[in-house]
């Protein structure tokens, strides 16, 4: 037991005090944040070199694909959040950021997904591009519409900032692409070979990175961690399916498909940081991560199916190949004009 003096004093703890995250762990973060942006830049630049001006200029002239996309990203993913919200009956805060994260405009991940997926590039960009543009009107209208059950929509800060640098991020790389790959094609092959296997490798490294710069804050309600499981699948089913339902081929439902479910969580992120107290951060900030988690889990089960199919259709393909030659007829050797009687192998 220490004993102490009369000019000895013990300071004791303020309530009103606020954790002050640590010198050395704030630069981490600002060093991490820089160098994934620059990666990705690269990574968005590689995928630029998929892109034709002919195709993307088509989209942008009949935009039926971006119509559907648009209907999904501000239409069905906002309504999804406030029905998922009202059914598990979560927190005022909680329902508010799964409401945050169902407007957000979509993720660039989906554009490195759509690659894996062989669906359609010029769409995935354009879709990607314009979304976060009519993000700057629809974000406020979408939070007015469905936060009003929980909160005033005046106390949610859009960062209008973060919104317009992603979009120059996500442009100016492409445009620089599309450059590259009208002057020299040959070289675009190999930086999209390149940039398609380090965008993969990307987004895991930010998923890693996420959970461990924020492991503090993943003790959240059961009913979070649920939903952001099941919040990525269901937006990916129900824009493959209303794709589907207007008559979209089946490479442009699956870009649709990715384009809905893959949300920029990092987006998210941040407007909740600028919105609510620290209190209110404990319950509610662990759900972006969650759900970049699950939507890239949901991604990559939508790419080892379609691998899988493509396997499974390539090995039916040589057995009825390896079939047809067996049955077909062959001159008999030593016999001149005769045909050997055809076997088959069943």
């Amino acid at each position: 037991k220490p004993n102490l003096k009369s000019r000895d004093s013990v300071c004791l703890p303020n309530p009103n005090w606020k954790l002050v995250p640590q010198k050395r762990g704030l630069k981490t973060e600002v060093v991490m944040s820089t160098v994934l942006t620059i990666m990705l830049a690269m990574v968005m630049f590689a995928m630029g070199c998929t892109v034709e001006a002919a195709k993307l200029w088509g989209h942008i002239k009949k935009p039926w694909g971006i119509i559907i996309g648009f209907l999904c990203q501000f239409g069905i993913m906002p309504f999804t959040a406030f029905a998922l919200s009202l059914a598990f009956g979560v927190q005022a805060v909680q329902a508010v950021v799964i409401i945050i994260m169902g407007c957000c405009p979509g993720g660039s991940n989906s554009n490195i997904i759509c690659y894996w997926l062989d669906g359609d590039m010029d769409l995935s960009l354009s879709m990607t591009a314009c979304s976060s543009l009519l993000a700057l009107g629809m974000m406020p209208l979408c939070l007015l519409i469905y936060t009003s059950v929980w909160t005033s929509s005046d106390t949610i800060k859009i960062p209008y900032d973060s919104i317009g640098i992603t979009l120059a991020a996500l442009i100016i790389p492409i445009g620089v692409g599309m450059y590259v790959k009208h002057r020299w094609p040959e070289m675009a092959k190999k930086i999209l070979k390149v940039g398609s296997i380090v965008g993969l490798v990307l987004i895991i490294i930010i998923a890693v990175i996420g959970g461990v710069l924020y492991q503090s804050s993943w003790t959240i309600a059961p009913s979070l961690w649920i939903i952001g499981t099941i919040y990525p699948f269901i937006g990916l089913s129900l824009g493959f399916f209303l794709a589907r339902f207007v008559g979209q081929p089946w490479y442009r439902c699956r870009t649709i498909a990715l384009e809905t479910g893959i949300q920029n969580a990092q987006l998210c992120s941040t407007i909740v940081q600028l919105s609510f107290t620290p209190e209110e951060l404990e319950k509610m900030f662990a759900f972006p991560l969650i759900y970049s988690i699950f939507q890239l889990v949901s991604a990559l089960i939508f790419v080892g199916g379609k691998t899988l199919k493509q396997t499974t259709h390539t090995l039916a393909i040589f057995s009825c190949i390896s079939r047809l030659i067996q049955v077909f007829p062959k001159r008999c050797p030593g016999v001149p004009g005769t045909l050997c009687k055809p076997s088959i192998i069943l």
